[in-house]
């Protein structure tokens, strides 16, 4: 709290005006943080896209976030706090599985996705690999920030879900979404 207090110029006693300790603070920043995301990952749902360019955004806004990762940061949660840390994954894994289904709910519905695949199975197996993405020490941060982890893990995703329909608009526009990266 001291290191808080002097990067901010005010005293600790002005800090535990608004928190009541280190770990409510912790708290409020890492809630900030998630409801962030969601609120831009309810952006993009409020757009009118379609099933996979709603991916699409969907996997930018997640290739932006995991640049800006610190998996020190982590770490320090999960040993420091271990009953904040799942309470937080939690509350992630939720809103994650929630996107992904709907939008392979959404995708099932417009023709581009496979009827017949399992949403809920998808969805789940969709947060564990982008959990564990992040949860080894496989891929260095720059490999899975990169350009090609983004398109291989977007083109894997999506040749397991798509239906004919899908993949003809997915190869037809695939150059213009790859231009929209910077």
């Amino acid at each position: 709290m001291d290191d808080i207090a002097k990067q901010l110029n005010i005293s600790k006693k002005t800090i535990y005006e608004y928190f009541t300790d280190k770990e409510d603070l912790v708290k409020h920043v890492l809630m900030l943080e998630h409801e962030t995301r969601c609120s831009r990952l309810g952006e993009i749902e409020g757009c009118r896209y379609n099933a996979i360019e709603e991916l699409f955004e969907v996997y930018k806004m997640i290739n932006l976030t995991v640049k800006e990762y610190n998996p020190s940061m982590e770490y320090d949660i999960r040993k420091y706090y271990p009953d904040l840390f799942m309470k937080i994954r939690e509350i992630r894994r939720k809103r994650m599985f929630e996107s992904s289904y709907n939008n392979m709910t959404k995708g099932k519905k417009e023709g581009l996705y496979r009827k017949e695949l399992n949403a809920k199975i998808i969805a789940k197996l969709h947060v564990f690999r982008t959990e564990n993405l992040l949860d080894n020490d496989m891929f260095t941060l720059e490999e899975i920030s990169s350009f090609k982890m983004f398109h291989e893990l977007f083109v894997y995703h999506l040749q397991g879900i798509l239906s004919h329909e899908g993949r003809t608009f997915f190869e037809n526009n695939f150059d213009k979404f790859k231009s929209t990266l910077s």
